[in-house]
């Protein structure tokens, strides 16, 4: 039996279990979504089974109670072949009346749902889950604990990645299918997923028939963009510079809504603290893929396209950072947000949680220079903060690629390399 890697959202599954009839896990495609379910689960029904779709589909229509039969909690796998299924878990829920009876797994939000279903509130929770994290995928030794961090705990950690470590991580990705393979066979795996997306993915997930050539110049924007507050006319400009084709701003959308349906983008929405002065917030979204792989696969490129090019390293490997840290938020019941006022003032990634407490993250891939700067940066913003109307923040933190050490500076900023870290 293949071996089975821990995930971060395991825990956070089983307490939903222990609160909720049903538990709805989305995510993007091929990140581990129905291994965990299995992990867990006692039943399992899986409708994208070839020779039984059509036969699962029609008992979804007639009787599907019968396809929620099944010791529980009972894995019903891409339910979203058959979405009728959802009332009917949502039924079979009230009717039992009791925690932990299903798990729903799918790889993208239903396009239509009928006009009758009901938003499962209070019977089904939905959790997110994304490809692996390094901790995850045993890159990261896990020395340092975000959770220490929030809780003030002394930390200390030694490490010796290289650069080039770094960048074939970035390539090969969060990828379960890219694990325990030669290094030729891992770096595959995400150049597969973009063209399942580019190819099929973005057409099936609400049947509007897409071009695959405009779809990859879009995901080649957005990877040149990657890490950035770009705008979505620039993307468009980026995609009708060689179509000949009228690309209004309707249709952009709606390729970019069909990307975000099947979780390939995952945007970072603007933090928005209390401030000194009155200095303005920039609320753009910060462009982001679901794992730094797609943008690599978009644009053609491998691990020491990367070294080569370390403006363009540097920006991909904060994604990988914002996917990592992500993961780690969830955990502790928190999101990642960004910030960036009009006076060019930013911090990468802000970690917010459900009880107000937050911590401060600049992402640098390594060097004396660039960590000075970002703690730099993390202080002039903190200093801005207005903590007589909220909370100072718990820790900074400069997240590196590349650095011998996790320690605690002078300034009391922490440095940490991303290949410590965990939840």
């Amino acid at each position: 039996m293949k071996e089975y890697y821990q995930r971060v959202s395991d825990q956070l599954l089983l307490d939903h279990l222990e609160s909720k009839g049903a538990v709805l896990i989305e995510g993007a495609k091929w990140c581990g979504k129905t291994t965990s379910a299995k992990h867990i689960a006692k039943s399992v029904i899986e409708m994208d089974r070839p020779d039984m779709t059509e036969q699962y589909q029609q008992m979804a229509r007639i009787k599907p109670s019968n396809l929620l039969e099944g010791e529980v909690p009972h894995l019903i796998d891409e339910w979203q072949i058959a979405t009728n299924i959802w009332n009917a878990v949502r039924y079979e829920v009230d009717r039992r009346g009791e925690f932990g009876q299903f798990i729903l797994t799918g790889s993208s939000v239903p396009s239509k749902l009928d006009e009758n279903m009901h938003t499962g509130t209070g019977r089904i929770v939905r959790m997110r889950m994304r490809p692996m994290s390094l901790f995850e995928s045993r890159d990261s030794t896990g020395q340092v604990s975000l959770r220490d961090l929030f809780n003030g705990n002394d930390i200390s950690a030694i490490d010796n990645h290289s650069i080039e470590d770094i960048a074939f991580m970035i390539c090969r990705g969060g990828w379960p299918a890219a694990l325990n393979h030669t290094e030729k066979v891992a770096l595959r795996q995400a150049f597969d997923y973009y063209d399942a997306v580019v190819n099929d993915d973005i057409s099936r997930v609400d049947s509007v028939k897409r071009d695959p050539e405009r779809t990859k110049r879009i995901m080649k924007s957005y990877a040149r963009n990657v890490s950035t507050q770009v705008s979505l006319e620039t993307i468009r400009t980026d995609v009708i510079s060689n179509d000949i084709e009228t690309f209004d701003k309707e249709s952009l959308y709606g390729y970019l809504n069909a990307l975000k349906k099947i979780f390939v983008i995952e945007d970072s929405a603007a933090w928005n603290p209390n401030l000194r002065s009155k200095t303005a917030i920039r609320t753009s979204d910060t462009r982001y893929f679901v794992d730094p792989s797609v943008a690599t696969a978009a644009l053609g490129i491998g691990p020491m396209d990367l070294v080569n090019d370390l403006e363009l390293m540097g920006l991909v490997f904060e994604n990988l950072c914002v996917r990592d840290l992500r993961v780690y938020a969830d955990a502790l019941d928190g999101n990642v947000y960004h910030y960036r006022d009009k006076t060019g003032l930013e911090c990468d990634a802000v970690i917010h949680l459900r009880n107000g407490r937050y911590g401060l993250i600049e992402v640098k891939l390594g060097g004396d220079q660039l960590i000075n700067e970002g703690a730099e940066s993390l202080k002039k913003l903190a200093h801005r903060i207005d903590t007589n109307k909220m909370r100072e923040p718990v820790f900074m933190m400069v997240l590196c690629g590349v650095a011998p050490f996790a320690y605690k500076r002078e300034d009391g900023v922490y440095v940490v390399p991303v290949t410590c870290l965990k939840d």
